[in-house]
């Protein structure tokens, strides 16, 4: 219900005219439907599970507990002020620092995905529909397909020349960007996704999709999890060597 009812808002306001834009403190871009996304999820939580706590990127953090919803109402702000249909809604719960529930819905995309601790990551518009997705079992770099978003957060990172000489060394290289990276990770489509700066609420229902795909999602210094610096994910066989290409040491 969350998901469909944030799939109407933002389809609504996707290339809309009047469409409002502003700059956060960060310079970074945020949309009238990103704000409007956010506080629908938040109100309907508030209705349904009031004593659950809320993490969101546009709204401060309410609530207090074990049991808290994590939201990003529209991932690829970006794409989506300009008409580039790759973004999506992502909500997550988590059971104290572990996921259990991620979705990210992406309209334009015509486009979900799903997943549950245990159960499973699904693919489709519906539950009724869904398809299984499984990683791939490419095992060797070379052979390996990794997508990312740009290449300027490798820089500014000091892992400019690791990125460079990772691009150079892969089969295909492809910046699909944002959620699409880790869904496509998750359904056997790329091999490897990475960034170097994430927050909490563009990692963690990514996280448990590619997990119940078969997959492994850690930070840059490898601990499990949407907890960062950054996100690497891979079909879990090339995961240990990603990590390594993306070390300060190396």
């Amino acid at each position: 219900m969350l998901a469909d009812s944030a799939d109407v808002i933002t389809s609504d306001r996707f290339k809309a005219l009047d469409l409002r834009v502003e700059a956060k403190p960060d310079a970074t871009p945020v949309t009238d439907a990103d704000i409007a996304v956010e506080d629908m999820i938040r109100d309907m939580l508030s209705r349904a599970r009031p004593r659950d706590a809320v993490h969101g990127e546009e709204r401060p953090d309410t609530g207090f507990g074990p049991r808290r919803w994590v939201i990003d109402p529209i991932d690829g702000t970006k794409n989506y002020l300009r008409g580039v249909p790759v973004w999506a809604t992502l909500i997550a719960l988590m059971d104290g620092n572990e996921v259990v529930v991620g979705v990210v819905s992406a309209p334009a995309l015509n486009r979900r995905w799903w997943a549950h601790k245990g159960g499973g990551a699904f693919a489709g518009r519906t539950l009724l529909t869904g398809a299984p997705c499984r990683v791939s079992a490419v095992a060797a770099l070379e052979d390996a397909s990794l997508s990312y978003s740009s290449v300027g957060g490798w820089v500014e990172c000091g892992l400019g020349q690791q990125f460079a000489n990772l691009l150079r060394d892969c089969w295909r290289t492809r910046a699909f960007g944002d959620f699409w990276s880790y869904m496509l990770l998750a359904e056997g489509a790329v091999d490897m996704a990475a960034e170097p700066e994430l927050e909490l609420h563009d990692m963690a229902a990514a996280s448990l999709i590619v997990a119940e795909a078969g997959g492994a999602f850690t930070s840059l210094t490898g601990r499990p999890g949407p907890f960062g610096p950054g996100a690497v994910a891979t079909n879990g066989l090339l995961q240990e060597e990603l990590l390594g290409r993306l070390s300060q040491n190396r």
